[in-house]
């Protein structure tokens, strides 16, 4: 469904993301892992035409993806960006009408909005800063999907939430992927990332180091030792 090919951006001399290639097939969760500026957050501005990548393309069934991030979203490509980025001034309502725009049945996504997210339905008439933050993370989720996308972006959506909001937000995830929408999912959280995962790879200083499914690269003795503890009984998160 969408294919990824020998991206690469660099901020004037530092060089973000370097010939990075992958498929992402439909119905299918991808997680990129990695560490703090391995390039995971500007690849996925990069798919989302927030940046131009100075090399390589990005193809949505078979075609070259325009590079404004309105042809991208038309195309079915919707980004939930890394820090959630809602709209704290406006309500619930208005940051989903928001994520709509493109959409000409937004009244019925509306409406399935706030059926996936009952909490939401509930507060629609809040001001969204006013939010605990896995409420916000909820919105912002719920906004990508107004757009109707076919690939949905997630940049770090467990960043800084508590343990047990996490696992709420990996099944939303593992539950809109249910319903036929492809997802790309960035995570340093990666023993989460990687048990949803059909396939994954290693993000490592803009290049990826390492791909396979999920459960594989769980199991890898380098990935355990880089990103899950040192042991494959550690049951913390990171």
């Amino acid at each position: 469904m969408m294919k990824v090919e020998n991206l690469s951006f660099s901020y004037g001399k530092i060089q973000a993301i370097h010939d990075v290639s992958f498929e992402l097939g439909q119905g299918e969760i991808m997680a990129i892992v990695g560490a703090n500026g391995a390039g995971k957050s500007s690849l996925m501005k990069c798919i989302a035409g927030l940046l131009k990548p100075q090399n390589g393309n990005v193809y949505m069934d078979g075609a070259a993806l325009e590079a404004t991030p309105y042809q991208v979203v038309e195309k079915g490509i919707s980004l939930v960006p890394e820090g959630r980025w809602i709209f704290p001034n406006l309500t619930v309502e208005e940051n989903l009408l928001l994520g709509g725009y493109t959409n000409k049945k937004r009244d019925e996504f509306l409406k399935r909005s706030y059926e996936m997210f009952p909490r939401l339905g509930e507060r629609k008439k809040q001001r969204a800063g006013t939010m605990s933050g896995g409420e916000q993370q909820m919105l912002a989720i719920a906004r990508g999907l107004m757009s109707n996308p076919k690939v949905l972006l997630l940049d770090e959506p467990s960043l800084g939430l508590a343990p047990l909001i996490v696992n709420d937000i990996m099944e939303i995830i593992k539950n809109i992927n249910k319903e036929g929408i492809s997802v790309l999912l960035v995570e340093q959280n990666a023993r989460k990332a990687l048990a949803i995962a059909h396939q994954a790879c290693v993000l490592e200083q803009g290049r990826i180091v390492k791909r396979g499914t999920g459960k594989e690269l769980a199991a890898d003795e380098s990935i355990i030792a880089a990103y899950l503890g040192k042991s494959k009984n550690v049951r913390r998160d990171i």
